[in-house]
This record gives C-alpha cells, structure tokens and sequence, in this order.
C-alpha cells in the first residue's frame, strides 16, 4: 500500500525564564531537530528520557523521529531497528500515561511504517490493529486533529489498495483541518504537528 508521509511540525515559542531542566532540555531538542540535527536531537532526547523516568514526551519524540526515519529506508535490518526503537519508547510511554490519542496515534504510523514497507508481509498483521488503535484515539478525545486525520488517511488508503472510491473521506479530511484550527496544544512542548500535511491531502482531493 502506499502510504501518504506525516511530516512532523514543530512550532517552539520562547519560555519564560522559570523553566525546569525538563523544558530546558526538551527545548534544545526541538532546535536540533528543526536544524536537522535529527541524530543529535534523538540523543538529547534519550538523555531527557533517563533523567526523567515519568515524564512520557520525549519518549514519544524519539518514536517519532524513528517512525519518520523509516518512511525513506529500504534496508530491511536499519528500518527494523529503527521500528523496534520506536516501540520500545512507545511501549515505556504508554506506562507512564494510559489511553493516551497522541500515543495512540504514534502507535498506530509505526504499525503503518511496517505495512508501507511491505503490505504483503505486515498488512495483515497490522491492518486491523491500525484501524482499531484510531477508532479508540477519537473515541478518546474526538478534537484531536492527528487522530481524525490518522483515521481518514488510513481508511483513504485503504480503500485505494481495495480499488474502492476515495472521495467519500476527503470530507474527513476537511474535518481534522476544522479541529487543527481549533486544536490548542497543552503547552510548548507537546505534538503540535499535522495541519501542513492535512491541507496537502485535501488539496489532492479536489484535483
């Protein structure tokens, strides 16, 4: 199946000077990130996840950046050690904060990071899986626009690979665009990302 890119957006605006360590470190890994330091800002993340054993984001940074890493790698072995990272961060995360959308959602592109790798192998396995994980991510919290834009793109591919008519879900589509203008993030520092990519689908829909 081929499988539309999640781009990450990351929009960091200054803090005050109250900042914690965690926000402080955090911080310097979302600048890393943005200037492509994308390695550096993993292992700062990874050094933020040590330091601080309950806080869930920068694990759920670090699945991001790996599930994003494996969009492009055609190795097998470095995709499956980028995947297997991601879940295990995933897997520490949704210990710390259950029933999680945001956790959900990233659980559910690293099963699709499989499938899009090969569908013949993975999409049985992890079809399913994904299907439910977004039905329970907007049952959760349904203004969640990653979790309605997840759902649509999902149930958008699918029904491509199945030769059905992709238009009914360019509505969906819409709708996650309506919650991304509406959507305020619980702070600086948490998934903030998706509208770029929502506009994009939308566009190819009315061409």
């Amino acid at each position: 199946m081929k499988t539309i890119i999640l781009t990450a957006l990351l929009i960091i605006s200054g803090f005050t000077q109250a900042q914690t360590n965690f926000e402080k470190g955090m911080t310097k890994a979302f600048e890393l990130w943005q200037a492509n330091k994308t390695d550096e800002a993993e292992n700062m993340f990874e050094r933020i996840a040590k330091a601080e054993p309950k806080e869930w984001l920068s694990n759920y940074y670090i699945a991001q950046i790996n599930s994003l890493k494996s969009w492009t790698e055609k190795d097998a072995t470095v995709l499956k050690a980028q995947l297997d990272k991601a879940q295990q961060h995933i897997d520490a995360a949704m210990l710390k904060s259950e029933n999680n959308t945001e956790l959900l959602v990233m659980q559910a592109q690293v099963f699709t990071n499989w499938v899009a790798f090969d569908g013949m192998t993975y999409g049985m396995k992890y079809g399913g899986k994904i299907a439910e994980l977004y039905e329970k991510a907007t049952a959760i919290d349904p203004t969640n626009p990653r979790a309605a834009l997840g759902k649509a793109e999902w149930a958008m591919g699918s029904a491509k690979y199945f030769g059905k008519d992709t238009a009914p879900y360019c509505k969906d589509i819409e709708a996650s665009i309506e919650l991304f203008d509406t959507f305020k993030a619980e702070s600086e520092l948490h998934p903030n990302w998706g509208k770029e990519r929502a506009e994009a689908v939308s566009k190819d829909c009315k061409s």
